[in-house]
């Protein structure tokens, strides 16, 4: 070493990450008793939020204890296509929660079960033989390496796998007129690959607009527009109590398992792409596939010869007819706007979940 060095840091896993894939494969790993160091360049956990803050009820039970962070029940989805009243599908639980005690909670669960996790922390650079050097300039190495640092993945991008489509989204807080118990969705070929959402929770709601990212610069008007809509309604109120918005990877599964050297590289999360191209829900198959790559981990520093490719086969049985079928409905609605055109009402319902067009292969 030279006086310029700083000392290696050896672990058995690094998570890049502490997101809900990031924590989730830290629990894992840690529970397992491999020694394992996640990190994340946020200042604290969930932080800022970028999320609708909905999980459907059918999944809720995959995407980890949410009643710790539950906010309201919703019970029913009505969706607004152009001008039209709304489609009622009244058996469409789900829960709202708040992202980031979520968020918060998992990496709590991940410190219990003895993982290292470390916040404030970028990973400035990583070679082809999956060495590490972070924003401290620490040098770390590991025996396996879990890429969960989100749709813009830097560890993926080494590993050779990187998301190159995206919605664009933006999202502000506003009161709410009245309790609500319904998710409601805005459908318009102004919206071009995306819509708008309106999701209640307790006296405040999340309201939305997600668009492709070629058409980014539309998001302000389109969120007014949506925002004036539901003022005059008497729904909303006009005050913004709070902004975000973010990237959302919408081209499909990316990996989910690559190399650096000898060094296996499991992507999980928004980095392996595993967000729904329609909805662009995410959460659940953030903790399921956190969870699946640190047991992948698990059995690959025991000598298992088959849990990299039990990981690969297991992402693609959960989630790859979900992601396909939601990849070919926006292909569709794409293919619209490439050609000049606008997609009809009846276009726009079928190629949204809440009809039963969407479901017909």
């Amino acid at each position: 070493m030279t006086a310029g060095d700083t000392e290696m840091n050896t672990f058995d896993v690094i998570v890049v990450g502490l997101g809900p894939a990031g924590a989730s494969a830290a629990q894992a790993i840690a529970k397992g008793g491999a020694s394992v160091l996640a990190l994340d360049r946020k200042e604290a956990a969930g932080t800022p939020v970028q999320c609708a803050e909905l999980i459907p009820q059918l999944i809720a039970s995959e995407a980890g204890d949410v009643r710790r962070s539950l906010r309201q029940r919703v019970a029913e989805m009505l969706t607004f296509v152009e001008d039209e009243g709304g489609d009622r599908v009244p058996n469409f639980p789900g829960q709202m929660i708040d992202r980031a005690d979520f968020d918060a909670k998992l990496v709590e669960d991940a410190i219990a079960a003895g993982a290292t996790c470390r916040f404030k922390t970028m990973v400035r650079a990583i070679d082809d033989a999956g060495l590490m050097i972070t924003s401290s300039k620490d040098r770390l190495k590991s025996r396996v390496i879990i890429a969960a640092d989100g749709p813009r993945s830097l560890v993926g991008r080494a590993a050779g796998f990187t998301n190159t489509e995206f919605a664009e989204t933006r999202q502000i807080t506003v009161k709410l007129c009245g309790s609500y118990a319904a998710t409601d969705i805005f459908l318009s070929a102004e919206i071009a690959g995306g819509y708008g959402w309106l999701f209640p929770k307790d006296d405040i709601a999340n309201l939305g607009v997600g668009v492709a990212a070629g058409c980014k610069d539309r998001l302000k008007p389109l969120l007014s527009a949506l925002h004036d809509r539901l003022i005059e309604q008497k729904r909303v109120g006009r005050s913004v109590l709070k902004v975000t918005g973010g990237a959302i990877p919408v081209g499909g599964i990316q990996g989910p398992v690559g190399q650096l050297g000898s060094t296996p590289v499991l992507l999980a999360g928004d980095a392996a792409g595993l967000t729904n191209p329609i909805t662009g829900a995410g959460i659940n198959a953030a903790v399921i596939s956190g969870a699946l790559a640190g047991e992948a981990a698990l059995r690959f520093l025991d000598g298992d010869k088959f849990a990299l490719n039990d990981y690969r086969d297991g992402i693609e049985d959960l989630f790859k007819p979900a992601i396909d079928r939601a990849l070919a409905r926006r292909n569709r609605l794409q293919t619209f706007y490439a050609a000049g055109l606008r997609p009809c009402p009846t276009t726009l319902r079928e190629t949204w979940i809440a009809y039963d067009a969407y479901w017909r292969s």
